[in-house]
């Protein structure tokens, strides 16, 4: 007897979806990781999910033993689901009491199952509140476009918040579809080498560039090659919360039609007196046209 096919696990990298057929399936503790990755509203609805299970779980035992809680009508469903939720707060309003030994090992057993769970909820909102995201935005598009005389590609990544992030690393990975000598087709990665690479303090909005020389795997590109290869890029930034003293990661991908081909950012600083600047986080993402000479 041939095993069932399992479900493809699907995986997100960005835009990208990956569906993982025949992989192993996570163990028990890979639920407590599900349960974190969960969005807040489907993480709210889980709770209440396993909240009203574990009533209905009680309120049914109540429910079926008969005379097991002293002035609580036998049989009633909802009397009994009302004592399980003020047995499992453990509020104890005093009105109805177990009152034989199987109501008494009944309460007990919800109990201990109440403790463990206020303990398991408590470490499971604690630990999304505390997780300290980055609040990060990309431009919206990549620009090819002269800077200090030679030809670049450059992105925009701004710091939304209001404290300025520190240790920022910066970092930019192109890959694109090259024939081997055997002839098959292979994906390839490169790291490109971006300017600033590193800040010791992020507080606004930063343009990262790499130079498109003759040690660029990028060089000669052309918009008619870009779309050959497939070209794809994703830049990450990874840098430290000072609020919170831990390490933030934020990446955007890029696809070869998210390429804009002699254009640069438009500027979004303007100087004040007294040295204040103006960033206008509105202009993140334009960009103006410029002209491109032709790489030898």
């Amino acid at each position: 007897m041939k095993n069932r096919p399992r479900a493809p696990i699907s995986t997100r990298a960005g835009r990208t979806e990956f569906l993982k057929i025949n992989a192993a399936l996570g163990g028990w503790r890979d639920t407590y990781h599900w349960i974190l990755c969960l969005s807040w509203p489907r993480f709210v609805a889980f709770l209440l999910a396993v909240y009203f299970a574990i009533n209905l779980v009680f309120a049914t035992a109540y429910a079926l033993g008969g005379p097991c809680i002293g002035e609580m009508t036998p049989g009633s469903f909802p009397e009994s689901l009302f004592f399980s939720i003020e047995t499992l707060a453990t509020v104890g309003y005093g009105h109805m009491y177990p009152a034989n030994v199987y109501g008494h090992v009944v309460v007990t057993t919800e109990i201990i199952v109440g403790m463990f769970w206020v303990a398991v909820i408590t470490g499971l909102i604690f630990v999304r509140f505390a997780r300290p995201t980055a609040r990060i935005v990309f431009s919206n598009c990549l620009v090819i476009a002269p800077f200090d005389g030679r030809l670049s590609i450059m992105y925009r990544v701004a710091n939304l918040r209001h404290t300025s992030m520190a240790e920022a690393e910066f970092r930019l990975i192109y890959s694109r579809d090259e024939r081997v000598a055997e002839g098959e087709d292979i994906r390839r990665f490169y790291e490109l080498k971006v300017y600033p690479e590193r800040m010791i303090s992020f507080p606004a909005a930063l343009i990262i560039r790499h130079t498109i020389d003759e040690q660029s795997p990028m060089y000669g590109i052309t918009p008619e090659r870009l779309e050959k290869e497939d070209a794809f890029f994703v830049a990450s930034t990874l840098s430290l919360e000072l609020v919170m003293a831990a390490s933030v990661q934020s990446a955007q991908d890029y696809a070869w039609d998210d390429i804009r081909f002699g254009e640069r950012f438009v500027d979004v600083y303007t100087q004040l007196e007294g040295g204040r600047l103006t960033v206008d986080y509105g202009r993140l993402h334009e960009t103006e046209p410029v002209p491109v000479p032709q790489q030898d």
